[in-house]
């Protein structure tokens, strides 16, 4: 682990989208510092692509280090899983924002490298030590955890959203869709790929797509087991997502303005997660939002007697800080156990 308790030593794998954005917030921020970058793109155009993600961002590449304002990260082209010998940077975690590999072997693999703590930005094909979602049980992260998931946008957004609306009024099942932005492993013109519909055009179609997080939210939230379904819509939409859901509620006859009020309620006390959006919005109004739900009040519909639909918008960027959210969650658990 690092010498410093200031800081948090950070290796990150990946600057596609959300690794970009990671980068872009952790160089603002004093306790964490990237210090060596794994990617098999070009540093030039890593370099690049970092400086046109959004405004007032400047870097430059000075031999192998990509530097700027406060920054200074090692670039590194990894082959294979576990090339990267992460103990000569002295990082205290790693975290995996390449969407790819999440399987228990290549985490292995990372740690063997000397990653003290592999964290996955996205969800996982084996279960980790910890799913930990900021907001839902922060409490859980323990010094042992060694393979940690900081789950998806989707599931920390739905995650939010019923344990909300559960803990308010009771929910007996509930079915989400997520009409959510294409992603980089989508074509954007038809292309033959393993799966049939996300071999079409992401630019000229609505896709169906399965999506696992009410599966991870229930392994997340037990009292949910059973009781969680959903899927997905890509949609031509290139940032900014919607989380429908439709909720059998416990109680008979909730109103409208009691389940938003539930809602403003929850945003007030952790309004670094929750959001509310007052005005009809759109998808592109949510670009820039660092929340994991933004609850959007005016959509909220009752049918008969317990059947509740609710939207909740959220983007990638959002999820980038929940990742920061559990980096730094880990980092204070490692400085109490060094103190």
């Amino acid at each position: 682990m690092s010498s410093s308790a200031s800081s948090c030593r950070i290796g990150l794998m990946g600057l596609g989208q959300i690794g970009r954005q990671i980068f872009r917030l952790a160089a603002a921020m004093p306790d964490i510092e990237i210090v060596a970058v794994a990617d098999v793109g070009k540093p030039e155009v890593l370099r690049y692509l970092l400086e046109t993600t959004g405004d007032d961002f400047n870097c430059r590449l000075e031999g192998n280090y990509l530097r700027g304002p406060g920054f200074s990260a090692r670039m590194l082209q990894p082959g294979a899983p576990g090339d990267v010998p992460w103990d000569a940077f002295g990082v205290d975690c790693v975290i995996d924002a390449t969407g790819r590999l999440r399987t228990r072997d290549h985490a292995g693999k990372q740690l063997a490298a000397g990653a003290g703590r592999l964290l996955y930005a996205t969800l996982c094909e084996d279960a980790p030590d910890r799913l930990l979602v900021p907001g839902i049980n922060d409490a859980e992260a323990s010094a042992a955890d060694r393979v940690v998931c900081a789950g998806s946008p989707t599931t920390n957004a739905l995650a939010l959203l019923v344990d909300v609306v559960d803990r308010a009024f009771g929910v007996d099942y509930a079915s989400m869709t997520s009409i959510h932005a294409y992603t980089s492993d989508q074509p954007l013109q038809d292309y033959a790929q393993g799966d049939e519909r996300r071999s079409r055009s992401a630019a000229q179609n609505i896709i169906p797509n399965a999506n696992h997080s009410p599966a991870w939210v229930e392994h997340l939230m037990p009292r949910f087991a059973g009781r969680l379904s959903g899927l997905a819509l890509n949609v031509p939409v290139q940032r900014g997502s919607l989380l429908d859901v439709d909720f059998v509620l416990s109680r008979d006859e909730v109103g409208i303005d009691a389940v938003n009020a539930a809602l403003v309620a929850a945003a007030a006390q952790r309004p670094q997660l929750i959001g509310i959006a007052i005005d009809p919005i759109v998808s592109s109004d949510v670009i820039g939002c660092t929340q994991s739900l933004l609850f959007d009040t005016q959509a909220t519909q009752r049918a008969g007697r317990r059947l509740l639909k609710a939207l909740g918008w959220y983007e990638t960027l959002g999820h980038a800080c929940r990742v920061l959210d559990v980096v730094r969650a880990y980092a204070a658990i490692d400085n109490g156990d060094r103190a």
